[in-house]
C-alpha cells in the first residue's frame, strides 16, 4: 500500500513550488527599467521598516563639531546644519515618508473603492449623492485642499495620514467607478443578477476581482502623489514637526547649505526622487497594465 504521508507532503510542496513559479515567470515579464524600479522600491520599504535600526548615531544627537561637514568613515553622509549625522536622521526620515505614504495610499484606494463599488451597484440616487460629492471634493487643487485641512486640523502625524488619504480618496473613487461602470455591463454580471444574486455578492465576486489589477496600478500613483505632497508640505513647515523629520522636512531645514552642494539637503531630495522614479518604473512596466479588462477566475 502506497504510504499517505509522502503524498501529502508532496501535495503540500505543489502550492509553493506553484507560486515560485509565478514570481519567477512575474520578475521575467519586467523590463529592465522594471526591475531597477522594483529594486529602489524594495530598497526604501526595506529602509522605511529597519531604517532607525540600521541608524548608527541618535537621531537628535549632535555629533560633529563641523556643520554640513563632508563625507568621513564616522559620517557616510556628512553632518547637517546642526551637526548631526545625515545618514541617521534620512533613515528615520524615509520611515516617515515610505510609512505615511503607504498607509495613505492604502487608505485612499481602498475607500475610494469601496466608495465605487457602492455606488455601482446600489440605486441610481446614491451614486449620483456619491459622486457629486467626489466631484466638489476633486474640483479643489490637492495641494491647496491639503492646506486648508491642515490650516484647520493641525498636522499631527495622525491628522497627516488623514488628510493625505481625503486629499486623493476622490481620484481614486473616480477610476474605480470607471472601472466598476464597464464590468457592471458585462454579461457574467447581469447573468448574476438575473440569477438574484446579492448586490454584496456582486461587487466582491464578480466586479472587484476584475478591476484589481488598474487599481493596484493606481495605487501605485496616489503613493507617488502622497510622497510629493506631504514632502511639500514639511518644506512649507506644515508636515512632519520637530523633533521627528520626514525627507520633505530635512531639505527645509538644511536649505541653507544648498549653495554649497552639501549633502544634507541632496541625499534627502535624492532620495525622495529615487522613491518616486521607482515606484513609476515600477507601474509602467507591470505585465498586462495594457490589457483589457476581462473576468478572470
Amino acid at each position: 500500500m502506497t504510504p499517505t504521508v509522502p503524498l501529502r507532503e508532496e501535495s503540500m510542496a505543489k502550492p509553493a513550488s506553484t507560486a515560485t513559479s509565478r514570481v519567477r515567470h512575474w520578475l521575467s515579464g519586467l523590463s529592465t527599467s522594471g526591475r531597477v524600479g522594483l529594486a529602489l522600491v524594495i530598497l526604501w520599504l526595506v529602509l522605511g521598516a529597519a531604517g532607525p535600526l540600521l541608524a548608527p548615531y541618535d537621531v537628535g544627537a549632535f555629533v560633529s563639531p563641523e556643520v554640513f561637514d563632508g563625507l568621513s568613515a564616522r559620517h557616510w553622509l556628512g553632518s547637517d546644519y546642526l551637526g548631526r549625522d545625515v545618514l541617521s536622521r534620512l533613515l528615520s526620515g524615509a520611515q516617515y515618508t515610505v510609512g505615511l505614504a503607504l498607509v495613505s495610499a492604502l487608505l485612499a484606494s481602498a475607500t475610494g473603492a469601496g466608495l465605487a463599488l457602492t455606488a455601482t451597484v446600489s440605486p441610481r440616487w446614491v451614486d449620483e449623492v456619491i459622486s457629486r460629492f467626489m466631484d466638489t471634493l476633486i474640483s479643489i487643487p490637492s495641494k491647496v485642499f491639503a492646506l486648508v485641512l491642515v490650516a484647520a486640523f493641525g498636522s499631527s502625524l495622525a491628522l497627516l495620514l488623514l488628510i493625505a488619504a481625503a486629499t486623493y480618496t476622490p481620484g481614486a473613487f473616480r477610476i474605480a467607478r470607471a472601472l466598476a461602470i464597464n464590468l457592471n455591463q458585462m454579461d457574467y454580471v447581469q447573468v448574476a443578477y438575473a440569477r438574484g444574486e446579492g448586490r454584496l455578492y456582486i461587487a466582491t465576486a464578480e466586479i472587484m476581482p476584475n478591476m484589481i489589477h488598474p487599481v493596484l496600478a493606481d495605487f501605485g500613483l496616489r503613493f507617488v502623489f502622497i510622497v510629493l505632497l506631504l514632502s511639500g508640505l514639511s518644506f512649507l513647515g506644515l508636515g512632519v514637526q520637530p523633533p521627528n523629520a520626514d525627507l520633505g522636512s530635512l531639505v527645509r531645514e538644511n536649505i541653507s547649505g544648498l549653495g554649497d552642494g552639501a549633502l544634507a539637503i541632496l541625499a534627502p531630495a535624492m532620495a525622495i526622487a529615487t522613491l518616486t522614479i521607482g515606484v513609476n518604473l515600477l507601474i509602467d512596466a507591470l505585465p498586462g497594465r495594457g490589457r483589457r479588462i476581462t473576468r478572470g477566475r
